[in-house]
């Protein structure tokens, strides 16, 4: 017999095995999807369970997993969260997150709306808005960077007494990227399109708005950890900050910090871009002050283009160049 004649068995052979092995592969990937899926489905709701209790309530209705074989997916029909002890309550349209096999420490999420709040100090809110993702990368001890985007976000408040809704505000696109920076927080984010409804503002009129900037919050990861509320000792860095409509255009940069005492300590530069278009929004949103802004911005206009002058806060007492502004009060 030669060796031509040997072959097609010893081919056959290996495809066999190659088929028995790709089955039983298959099988333990299945079996292992399904055994997470499981272990997933079961903490989520330890972890929603454990919040409840001393009067607090959470749910996450219709919890599921699916995605087989190619993903995981956690979603839930509506989220909810109710604090009797501190008065606050929220609760949002659904949930969606979804995380690839190949990409596993890079969930993403969508989040349906609307998102409804109510806080001690302050109206009730509905927020709602077209479409709104999350997006994470996953590390240890903490994420190394978190996202949101948002198209046609807006917000109003939510009587509960009855009475009409207050609009407060709506915007094109909204986006925002936190990410750990050694042992600070880095944020960069920016929106098109603000719109802030005259109501919430004591019928001040504002034109549409875009705006973006980048800002380092100093000792973040500490405070993240610690979950620090008090501006106390805190500190920011602003890279920039970035408020424009039309040719009109403001920017501020510098540092900012808060002393033990609650004082403002500030080195500010701010730039501005048409100072004319500028001073005509200002008299419209402060007409009170309307002719002091427009003498003011007349001088401004003599220092060019693009003026900048700085802004400086000491102990709380600021100036704008050599011009003095006022105290302001210490903050919390």
């Amino acid at each position: 017999m030669t060796s031509n004649d040997e072959r097609p068995p010893n081919f056959l052979r290996r495809l066999f095995w190659l088929g028995v092995f790709i089955v039983v592969l298959f099988g333990l990937y299945s079996a292992g999807w399904f055994y997470l899926a499981d272990k997933v489905k079961s903490e989520a709701g330890k972890a929603v369970a454990e919040f409840n209790g001393n009067g607090i309530e959470a749910d996450c209705v219709k919890l599921t997993v699916s995605g087989y074989p190619l993903s995981f997916a956690v979603s839930c029909d509506s989220l909810a969260y109710q604090d009797d002890s501190r008065n606050v309550a929220a609760s949002l349209g659904s949930l969606k997150a979804v995380t690839h096999i190949t990409q596993i420490l890079s969930p993403g999420a969508d989040l349906q709306g609307p998102l409804r709040t109510s806080v001690p100090g302050m109206a009730p809110l509905w927020i709602d808005w077209d479409n709104l993702r999350a997006n994470v990368k996953l590390s240890w001890p903490l994420p190394r960077r978190v996202s949101l985007e948002a198209e046609a976000l807006s917000a109003q408040t939510d009587p509960a007494d009855g009475t009409d809704p207050v609009e407060l505000f709506s915007a094109g696109t909204a986006v925002g990227e936190l990410r750990p920076n050694g042992q600070d927080i880095d944020y960069a984010g920016g929106f098109t399109d603000l719109e802030i409804d005259p109501g919430a503002i004591d019928g001040r009129v504002l034109p549409p708005l875009d705006g973006s900037g980048d800002v380092t919050l100093k000792n973040g990861v500490a405070l993240i950890k610690t979950q620090t509320e008090s501006l106390r000792g805190q500190a920011v860095d602003i890279g920039k900050l970035d408020l424009s409509s039309g040719s009109a255009r403001v920017t501020v940069s510098g540092p900012v910090s808060v002393d033990a005492d609650g004082l403002i300590d500030a080195d500010l530069m701010i730039r501005v871009s048409d100072s004319k278009a500028v001073a005509e929004i200002l008299g419209k949103a402060i007409p009170e002050q309307k002719s002091q802004i427009k003498t003011g911005f007349a001088g401004l206009a003599l220092l060019g283009n693009e003026p900048s002058m700085p802004l400086k806060i000491v102990k709380g007492k600021a100036s704008l160049g050599f011009i003095p502004l006022g105290s302001i009060k210490p903050v919390d």
